[in-house]
């Protein structure tokens, strides 16, 4: 997540950069052509319009579905972050006066099951960006937690050995670890330490839980349909190219009777330049929004909200000792 004010000027140029050499490029061939004599290169510039408001509908509406991705992921987060606090303490006060030992170990489960899915999230899928030149590149920017360190090491911190080679050796760790938590409440249940009425409440929380997983999990396995995102690459594709063949002759009558007359045809390059570029780059917003865990800087920032959890849940239990809280690097906090 990127938490400054706005990228920067500079800093957008740099990451279109290289859409701004290409769309430079195609601009400036149809331009020399014509100067050239090649007149019959352009052409009307009014289907061009009507195939710009087409494209100007569909990317609007890619870049409305992708902020409804990121919006819904960061709601997926939010109730987490208020789940987790009422299982805390609803757990620490129906079971710290039996077993606080127990509590300890639950509360340690939770913080374990918050990396897991976190790291779940995190791994790229085949539709995703961050592989890309474009988005690889700012990525060096900042770090990627989830890059940096292994599964393992991380929930070494929190549950047992034997416990922690059970979980790698399942293919959903993240379930997997939900699931023990609903075994250790049972047996809590079984042996009197928790009523009905505890039991009931503690678990309601687990199943809130697994439904927040689940949603998250649908968002990053399930991409933005691929038959919206091609037909939005080709329309686009189409615009791009046509646009500095269709202003060619508008752009060459602005000099006429001047003393710029034959010249105002380099105008064409900026021109289609400018127009291009805004469209291009309104894709890639709507592109770098789209896959809101994959690491880029407009995600949804799980590992700052995952601390975030485990400092309010280790405060409840009164602990002194609590880790530091993640802070933005170059504006950005993943």
């Amino acid at each position: 997540m990127h938490s400054g004010k706005r990228f920067g000027a500079l800093e957008f140029a740099a990451w279109t950069r290289r859409s701004i050499y290409v769309l430079t490029v195609l601009s400036a061939i149809p331009t020399v052509l014509y100067f050239l004599g090649w007149k019959f290169v352009s052409v009307p510039w009014q289907p061009i319009a009507i195939l710009g408001t087409a494209v100007a509908f569909i990317v609007g509406f890619k870049n409305n579905a992708s902020y409804s991705r990121l919006w819904e992921a960061r709601q997926i987060y939010g109730a987490i972050i208020n789940d987790s606090r009422s299982f805390g303490y609803i757990l620490r006060d129906s079971l710290s006066a039996k077993d606080q030992e127990k509590v300890k170990e639950m509360f340690l489960r939770h913080y374990a099951w918050l990396t897991a899915l976190r790291f779940q999230l995190r791994e790229p899928r085949a539709w995703e960006n961050m592989g890309t030149a474009q988005f690889d590149e700012y990525s060096r920017k900042y770090d990627i937690p989830e890059r940096l360190s292994q599964l393992d090491d991380e929930m070494k911190k929190y549950i047992s050995e034997a416990e922690l080679q059970y979980i790698l050796s399942k293919k959903n760790r993240a379930t997997q670890l939900m699931a023990s938590q609903s075994k250790e409440l049972s047996e809590a249940y079984t042996k009197g330490d928790i009523n009905d009425f505890q039991w009931t409440q503690i678990n309601q929380q687990l199943v809130k839980f697994t439904d927040s997983q689940g949603k998250a999990e649908r968002i990053k396995n399930f991409p933005y349909p691929r038959n919206f995102s091609s037909i939005t690459t080709y329309l686009l594709m189409l615009f791009i190219l046509f646009v500095p063949f269709g202003i060619l002759k508008e752009l060459d009558k602005l000099g006429e009777g001047t003393a710029l007359e034959g010249l105002t045809i380099w105008f064409n390059i900026p021109f289609s330049l400018m127009v291009t570029w805004c469209f291009h780059t309104l894709d890639s917003v709507g592109e770098a929004s789209v896959n809101p865990f994959e690491g880029s800087p407009n995600d949804v920032p799980i590992t700052q909200i995952s601390r975030t959890i485990e400092i309010d849940m280790r405060d409840m239990l009164d602990e002194s000792d609590l880790p530091p809280a993640i802070t933005p690097k170059n504006n950005i906090v993943l």
